[in-house]
């Protein structure tokens, strides 16, 4: 028994038999469309709408129902299991959204949440830049008061849910003169149709290929002053405050995905013959797939740790930021050596590790590199 199952009651475990039903119909028998065709339809967001899947913690008001965070937790678990990793989803219920719900005003909270919920409105986070990566402090994008406005210029790039976006936030640069690039930056939410907004190209990418990751651009995009989110000056602090759920909700997937890359790959290995024998019969194998079960099983056990203190408001910096290191290289890890004992087949795109193994990789880099975590880590040790 994991710890979680300590904290599940009979409600999450309906819960869980609604998504998982859902899932099976009106998302597993599409994720192979999905991917050629480069984005998941905004019919299937309405549907989420409808079923309550859509930002579920959001108080009643604003059309959640209040749900703990298990029920997140829930969703992530079954879209992990669809091996339909394009369907971005947390990225809006559990990534952007808090951003409104936490720093936005009551007018803002009434204007967008409602339709976060029933998925009328898709959101996407703007952060990156074509010569930044990592290094926020190195960001180019200006929002320059204009009296009741500000006008924003600037390019954003590797930007999930890029084109199907409704509503982006932006981080932008509203005080080049501040005494850190950290004071000077302030998040502006800009909404689809706004002149001056150009979504760019959707990106090739090497895996998630039903996730319309976009560029964008911003050539005097005028904003009214009142989509400013939260106080002028303080949008770095709230990135790194909202980026600790962001890399425990990478950790989440990531580990369901190793745990579903190890089931599929026990099946196949059991009978896959080689010598006229399952090839899960030979030692090195069945010690390499033990090696990985065990990585499996420590994983998990730390992420419910960290599932649990996130729940209670006690998850730290250090602790957010070993899971995404630790779970996310391990999900690769496993992967990589799962697709080798599936043999040539793994290389085949018919066979359900070859887009495991695509869409893996991507866990070290966005949401803070596997370097980046490192520096964290080391940092709050004092080094």
């Amino acid at each position: 028994m994991s710890l979680l199952d300590r904290y599940y009651t009979d409600e999450h475990h309906l819960f869980r038999d609604q998504v998982r039903r859902f899932f099976e119909k009106e998302v597993a028998p599409f994720a192979d469309t999905w991917e050629k065709e480069g984005m998941v339809p905004r019919s299937v967001w309405k549907k989420m709408g409808e079923q309550g899947f859509l930002c579920p913690w959001l108080a009643e008001e604003y059309g959640g129902v209040g749900a703990d965070f298990l029920y997140s937790y829930i969703l992530t678990e079954e879209l992990a299991r669809t091996r339909c990793g394009g369907f971005f989803f947390p990225l809006h219920s559990d990534i952007v959204v808090p951003y409104l719900n936490s720093f936005g005003t009551e007018e803002q909270k009434q204007k967008w949440l409602p339709g976060c919920v029933s998925g009328d409105i898709i959101t996407a986070v703007a952060m990156t830049e074509p010569g930044t990566g990592s290094d926020l402090a190195a960001m180019r994008t200006s929002a320059v008061r204009d009296g009741d406005d500000f006008i924003i210029n600037g390019q954003k790039t590797f930007i999930s849910n890029g084109l199907c976006c409704d509503l982006v936030i932006v981080a932008a640069v509203t005080n080049p003169k501040a005494a850190s690039p950290y004071e000077g930056m302030s998040l502006i939410v800009v909404e689809d149709g706004t002149p001056g907004f150009e979504k760019g190209r959707r990106l090739e990418k090497i895996g998630l290929h039903s996730q319309d990751t976009a560029e964008m651009a911003f050539v005097d995009c005028r904003v009214p002053a009142s989509n400013l989110l939260g106080q002028e000056g303080k949008g770095f602090y709230y990135l790194m405050q909202k980026l600790q759920q962001e890399r425990l909700v990478c950790a989440m997937g990531s580990q369901v995905g190793a745990e579903e890359a190890l089931r599929v790959t026990l099946d196949y290995t059991r009978t896959r013959e080689a010598f006229g024998r399952a090839i899960s019969r030979f030692q090195y194998i069945s010690f390499e797939l033990a090696k990985m079960a065990s990585d499996i099983e420590v994983g998990r056990a730390f992420l419910d740790t960290c599932i649990v203190d996130h729940m209670e408001g006690k998850l730290d910096v250090k602790r957010a930021s070993i899971a995404k290191y630790w779970i996310c290289e391990m999900l690769n890890r496993v992967v990589n050596r799962c697709l080798q004992f599936h043999g040539g087949y793994g290389y085949m795109e018919e066979y359900p590790i070859a887009r495991m193994f695509r869409d893996a990789r991507v866990q070290t880099i966005y949401a803070g590199t596997s370097e980046i975590m490192l520096l964290i880590i080391s940092r709050q040790m004092g080094l």
